[in-house]
């Protein structure tokens, strides 16, 4: 493999002639640059990226650790975060625990040994949790996507699920709807108990009931929408509109309905969370709470970015509004 060196001998100048045409560092000559670049073509030389970095302390070089499901919000999460890293002309590394907190650590380790410029990390296990590794690379700058609060220091990047859980159940009461059941995400979650806490607001408001027979605590996951939904329904009769935390639990819940003749909205109306692409090709296209998920993908990066262009400035909270998206599954009873 042909060095600077070669590229020096053949164009008959110094190794850091070389490398200021190369890096473009300092002004050289058109003349001088053309010789230059010509021997480095006809030597086929290849800048190297371990020597570029180790000389800037840079690799280009983002991680993002994140817990899987077959949930596509996460995916569509991932597309706004790579995206951003190839227009920012950063390189993507991502690792997925699938759940594991031991796993988890391990990747963590492997990413800051790999002297990644920063880290995203989008894992339920985080929560609550400490990492005593990043105490040992205080450089390297940190995001968090979508979780609460940590106990390391980092930025964080959410979406308002206490106002997003408050439009949804807000919706659902001015199209008439008195009887509101809740399916909810896994609620030691910060992002599930927020919007928990924003449907509850909306009944209070309305002087509303709540009845516990139709509040179901699940998973966030398409089975654990159809567990709920069925657990509702042996309690006794439905309510006539019921918010379930994510759109992929409701897919389940339409599912499990079908199974039993129901039809919604004709037997009962939903209202997801998340705004998922298949949401809108769903039988019936699904009325949903918009999560700007390319928004908070790109908003990760450009933070984690401007934490590496100014590391003493104080740690952020980027917090993205949600909106109402209608489609055909809430029946107004006006």
């Amino acid at each position: 493999m042909a060095s600077m060196k070669d590229i020096a001998k053949l164009a008959g100048v110094s190794t850091s002639t070389v490398s200021h045409v190369i890096n473009q560092s300092r002004y050289v000559s058109e003349e001088i640059s053309e010789r230059v670049n010509r021997a480095a073509q006809s030597l086929n030389y290849t800048p190297s990226a371990l020597a570029r970095s180790l000389k800037t302390n840079r690799t280009k070089t983002l991680g993002m650790l994140l817990t899987t499901s077959d949930n596509t919000f996460y995916g569509e999460v991932v597309k706004g975060v790579e995206r951003c890293c190839y227009q920012k002309g950063y390189n993507l590394i991502l690792c997925n625990t699938e759940g594991d907190n031991q796993r988890m650590k391990a990747s963590i380790n492997t990413l800051l040994q790999k002297r990644v410029d920063g880290m995203i990390l989008m894992c339920s296990s985080l929560e609550g949790e400490r990492i005593d590794i990043f105490d040992k690379y205080p450089d390297v700058p940190i995001v968090v996507m979508d979780w609460g609060p940590m106990l390391f220091a980092s930025d964080k990047i959410q979406d308002n699920s206490l106002q997003g859980g408050y439009m949804a159940a807000k919706y659902l009461i001015d199209q008439g709807h008195k009887e509101i059941g809740c399916i909810t995400g896994p609620l030691h979650r910060h992002q599930a108990q927020m919007r928990y806490e924003g449907y509850k607001r909306a009944l209070r408001e309305a002087e509303l009931e709540f009845n516990s027979d139709w509040i179901v605590e699940s998973d966030f996951e398409c089975d654990g929408g159809y567990q709920a939904f069925n657990r509702m329904y042996s309690k006794g009769p439905l309510p006539s509109a019921i918010f379930v935390c994510n759109d992929m639990m409701a897919m389940g819940v339409i599912n499990a309905a079908y199974e039993k003749g129901l039809s919604v909205p004709k037997d009962f109306s939903i209202i997801g969370y998340d705004d998922i692409h298949i949401a809108k090709f769903m039988t019936p296209p699904l009325t949903t709470i918009h999560q700007p998920k390319y928004r908070l993908g790109q908003a990760a990066v450009e933070t984690l970015l401007s934490k590496l262009e100014d590391p003493t400035r104080d740690a952020q909270v980027v917090q993205l509004e949600p909106t109402l998206v209608e489609r055909m599954t809430v029946n107004s009873l006006k």
